[in-house]
């Protein structure tokens, strides 16, 4: 690449990407969308062999979720909004349940952005422009309801199911291509797709009072040799909010997990706080 090329590709990403970093969290908070009100859901109960049935198959749904302590992977991701898009490599580090680390480099291997959150905060940094981002977790709720939690946007970058779907309320019916699950939380309504490797496939989130819809679909699952593992190896995001289009390709190129890892993060006195 020329340096002139250079020079433009770097400026459109000091124009754009801290913009599309946060976008990420909003994708992740799409998982709860706004809500204002409880949805009381009164499900049918059925005959208590079929209800034992669905409990088993709900069990056995949460168990063949992906299960680690830490995992590591790279992706090639192309994140668009409406007509306009950046393609990047995404560097993830995860501690289950307590900490999301996320590298995000452009052309030539230069790192754009930072990002770590966990279960009580949102840190991120924009290396382009000396920015950062340091907020509670609760932060989010701004945009979203209190469904959506840490575990939420861990399982939305992993390949599994969000485990707030998984739930003894939601309706069930099965055929030769799986088993759907659907329902309501709160002003939410949602249907879960899972293959007959009970591995989440597809995901429908609607919130037609906020204006939001969300579908996540996992795809290219592969085996991964570390304990036997099986994961996504495509996660394809689409949202609509308003009149805003949002779409994250991810296509990891590499995955390990149970490995010791460091989060390295940290906000040079230089950088302001973002408006």
């Amino acid at each position: 690449m020329g340096a002139t090329r250079l020079f433009y590709y770097v400026r459109s990403m000091r124009r754009n990407m801290w913009n599309r970093l946060l976008v990420i969290f909003a994708l992740a908070a799409l998982t709860g969308c706004k809500a204002h009100k409880q949805l009381v859901v009164n499900k049918d109960p059925g005959s208590p062999k079929e209800s034992r049935k669905e409990i088993a198959k709900l069990d056995a749904i949460r168990s063949a979720q992906l299960d680690f302590k830490t995992f590591s992977g790279r992706a090639r991701a192309r994140l668009q909004i409406n007509n306009s898009s950046n393609d990047v490599t995404m560097n993830l580090r995860i501690q289950h349940g307590k900490k999301i680390w996320v590298s995000i480099t452009a052309i030539a291997g230069i790192e754009v952005a930072r990002a770590e959150i966990t279960p009580d905060s949102i840190l991120a940094i924009n290396k382009l422009q000396g920015l950062y981002v340091r907020q509670p977790f609760s932060y989010i709720y701004k945009y979203a309801s209190s469904q959506l939690d840490f575990n939420s946007v861990e399982a939305l970058l992993t390949g599994n199911a969000i485990p707030q779907l998984l739930n003894d309320q939601a309706q069930m019916s099965t055929d030769s291509a799986g088993v759907a699950l659907s329902g309501n939380l709160q002003e939410l309504v949602y249907k879960l797709i899972v293959g007959p490797d009970l591995k989440a496939r597809t995901t429908d989130l609607t919130s037609q009072d906020a204006g939001q819809a969300m579908q996540v679909d996992n795809r290219q699952f592969i085996p991964v040799a570390a304990g036997n593992r099986v994961m996504a190896s495509q996660i394809d995001i689409n949202s609509t909010a308003g009149t805003k289009k949002i779409k994250l390709s991810m296509h990891y190129i590499r995955e390990d997990f149970d490995q010791p890892l460091e989060y390295p993060f940290s906000i040079p006195d230089s950088y302001a706080p973002a408006k």
